[in-house]
């Protein structure tokens, strides 16, 4: 296992947009509130020395703040560089420090200090219908800390200090009261609260200037942009400390659609959501046990456990529960490009939001029908001729909190034939999946006859795409959109080569073609649209039928259905993808090997076998590499995979232990590690799609013992 001692980690509240992110040395975290990175403020967590009072013992999360910010006001300032040099602040060596890291409970320990942050909330109530205690609970903005300091050894008090620079130019660093609490943050948007008894506020240009001046009336001073909480332990006792951080934006925070958080129904500040944590403290740390517990009792390896945490930890902290008119809007942002619900991210966080919050994926599918549905013509490669097309869907909904015009991303261009091109065909195999898994999961007989037409369509449009002639189509998408303006469709795969990046015969997306015809054969049925349905079976064993004809003498398949192009000459791990779908979507019979699509699950068997070679698909360090002819690979993806050759096609757990070392190594290797959880490591380096979500498919994993 490798050492997780030293990596960034969000520490989020569902919905909020936020995070507590810690753990990487230096002034690398700190209080993120919607900026997709993390963001480079030192955060002081620090315990008094039992042997010299004035001097403090600090985690690593700091870098020595300047002592001369006073000099921007005057030069005359000796007297507060004394107070200043009465302290000393010293960070724990790294051997010194140990870390456990979980799912909901992420703490240091060091001496006589131990720092815990809990983040319970993995799952919410539907926000259509719930009571309203119930989702002020679930989503209130603010995550919980308490500090443990052992002084049971030591015969004088010692203090202990929590806080942090605040980094936003535009809002001072402010003390915060109530009757009961105290705390510390900045504007309305973060606050730092503590019920400690005796606890006081500080705010200075540095952390010696607050700890070193023994004048109780100078504690009101609010110059400067460091704010440190300090209490005081009792000699020959273990204490324990409590504090909630709270995040609040308030108003309309989105533009092109308006919209604000739900939270500011129950909240009007930061100090409000705090001040509720810390009222239900207790039952947050029995839910961030529950967390722990049901992860530990799973039979998952070190590897697996820490890389599910980290990935579900960063897929919380790019989530957004926004209203609009009174209803839910819910967000799922893109990581550092701060997309919108990027619809082949919505599709991978499926299985968690199946498992955790189902109605999310409803909300999603309802506004890309409404909002961001078109309909297009298509086009033949090297033919300028325009056919029928039909409905299709956008790559996301706009990006940083701006919503593109109604039937646009913010993502697609037209006339290219790589990254940024439209992903038409691919977002429509997205909207018809997870509108299978959806009504498969959750029964919900009223949506799926209230989408009756809009399934209707998909199927007929995902056929046009096929071929515009009848006796050419093999369910295998053929034709481009004609929003591509003479270019080509992509893949979600936008930075590959194209092997995987081409959309055209991919057989990565005939994989998904595969899946959405058998989900829409389900759906229909269901509907009572039996001759819809025949034409969805009918495409489904085309599908199958070409790709099991496309094998190679060597057992493998080309990764495009297309001889004498470089796409046909590699070989890629995702052509397996597509068997996850109709495993969720209530067509398990499929992906039997003696099922009525065994061939095709043969197949994929055997092309996988065959392909996870070093030199082929696997690294030398023994990691995955989804494209032979690309080092670019992609952690979400191959934990998609994985669950597909355990789970799907028997491959022993085995086979895939020294990949799975491998893979967390990408992700605590230094030059990795201030990202949180990164998607694309290109030969172990993190090079894109960092501070990410999508590593949440890793939840697939839990499915393979119970499911």
């Amino acid at each position: 296992m490798p050492d997780l001692r030293f990596i960034n980690a969000h520490h989020s509240p569902l919905g909020a947009f936020a995070s507590f992110t810690l753990g990487y040395p230096g002034a690398s975290g700190g209080f993120d509130l919607e900026r997709g990175q993390p963001p480079k403020e030192p955060v002081f967590v620090m315990l008094e020395s039992a042997n010299a009072a004035g001097s403090f013992d600090a985690l690593p999360f700091c870098d020595a703040m300047s002592q001369d910010e006073a000099a921007r006001f005057s030069t005359a300032h000796d007297d507060l560089n004394r107070i200043g040099a009465s302290v000393s602040i010293n960070v724990f060596p790294d051997e010194a420090i140990r870390r456990e890291f979980g799912i909901a409970r992420d703490s240091w320990r060091a001496g006589d200090l131990r720092f815990t942050v809990l983040t319970p909330a993995l799952s919410a109530p539907d926000p259509d219908v719930a009571d309203e205690a119930a989702l002020k609970a679930a989503f209130v903005p603010a995550v919980y800390v308490e500090i443990e300091v052992d002084n049971s050894n030591h015969e004088r008090a010692r203090r202990v200090a929590f806080g942090y620079a605040g980094s936003d130019p535009y809002r001072a660093m402010c003390h915060m009261k109530t009757p009961e609490l105290v705390g510390v943050g900045q504007g309305r948007e973060v606050a730092i609260l503590t019920d400690a008894p005796g606890a006081w506020s500080g705010i200075g240009f540095h952390p010696g200037l607050i700890l070193g001046d023994a004048l109780v009336e100078n504690r009101g001073w609010a110059l400067g942009q460091c704010g440190l909480l300090v209490a005081e332990v009792a000699p020959r006792a273990v204490t324990r400390l409590r504090y909630a951080i709270g995040f609040h934006r308030a108003g309309i925070v989105t533009s092109g659609i308006d919209a604000s958080y739900l939270y500011t129904r129950w909240f009007d500040s930061a100090v409000s959501a705090a001040r509720f944590a810390l009222d239900r403290f207790d039952e947050a740390a029995a839910d961030a046990a529950d967390a722990e517990a049901n992860l530990r009792a799973s039979a998952l390896s070190e590897e697996q456990r820490f890389m599910l945490a980290h990935a579900t930890r960063a897929y919380l902290g790019s989530t957004q529960l926004l209203q609009r008119d009174g209803r839910p809007l819910w967000v799922v942002n893109e990581g550092e490009y701060r997309m919108i619900n990027t619809f082949d991210l919505t599709v991978d966080h499926l299985f968690h939001e199946l498992a955790h919050h189902p109605w999310a994926v409803r909300n999603v599918l309802d506004l890309y029908r409404d909002h961001y549905s078109y309909r297009d013509r298509t086009r033949l490669p090297g033919d300028s001729t325009e056919y029928d097309g039909g409905i299709a869907f956008t790559h996301d909904m706009g990006v940083a909190n701006v919503f593109s015009a109604r039937g646009h991303s913010c993502y697609e261009r037209s006339g290219l034939s790589g990254c940024f091109s439209q992903m038409t065909h691919e977002q429509l195999t997205n909207w018809v999946l997870c509108a299978g898994a959806y009504v498969e999961q959750t029964d919900d007989e009223v949506w799926l006859r209230d989408n009756a037409g809009t399934l209707f369509d998909c199927l007929q449009s995902m056929i046009l795409r096929d071929h515009p002639d009848a006796e050419q189509r093999d369910g295998v998408m053929h034709a481009d959109s004609s929003r591509c303006s003479g270019g080509a469709e992509i893949t979600t795969y936008d930075s590959l080569d194209t092997s995987l990046g081409q959309a055209r015969a991919n057989t990565y997306l005939a994989g998904k073609c595969w899946a959405s015809y058998l989900a829409l054969e389900r759906l229909l049925t269901r509907l009572g649209r039996s001759d819809a349905a025949a034409q969805a079976a009918l495409q489904a064993r085309r599908c199958a039928e070409t790709l099991v004809a496309a094998v190679q003498p060597d057992g493998t398949l080309p990764a495009v259905l297309e001889p004498g192009t470089p796409g046909f000459a590699s070989r890629i791990i995702p052509a397996i993808e597509g068997l996850v779908y109709p495993w969720f979507c209530g067509r398990r019979d499929a992906c039997n090997p003696d099922g009525p699509y065994g061939a095709y699950v043969k197949a994929l068997r055997t092309h996988l076998d065959a392909v996870l070679k070093e030199g082929v698909c696997l690294f030398a360090d023994g990691g995955w590499k989804l494209s032979a002819s690309s080092d670019n690979s992609w952690l979400s993806k191959i934990y998609l995979a994985q669950f597909v050759a355990r789970k799907i096609l028997g491959m022993p757990a085995s086979r895939t232990a020294r990949s799975d070392r491998a893979h967390a190594a990408w992700l605590v290797d230094p030059r990795n590690a201030f990202w949180s959880w990164s998607d694309q490591i290109e030969a172990g380096y993190a090079i894109g799609s960092k501070y990410y979500p999508r590593g949440v498919t890793a939840s697939l994993w839990l499915k393979e013992a119970t499911d």
